[in-house]
């Protein structure tokens, strides 16, 4: 069975887990897997790789 993802979600958990354990540099993972660099960055800083909860607040 497939993963199900936030709609806005660009990673998937095998994608994250590559992120945070390798030592290569923000920009070379960026460019090997399509991502902006500060999407990188910011899943290397957490120590989980699960999608955070999504609240949908009514307007």
């Amino acid at each position: 069975m497939g993963q199900v993802l936030h709609g806005c979600a660009t990673t998937t958990h095998a994608v994250r887990a590559a992120l945070q354990r390798s030592k290569a540099p923000l920009k070379e993972l960026a460019a090997q897997h399509g991502l902006n660099p500060k999407t990188v960055s910011k899943w290397r800083k957490r120590a989980f790789v699960h999608d955070a909860v999504m609240v949908i607040v009514p307007l």
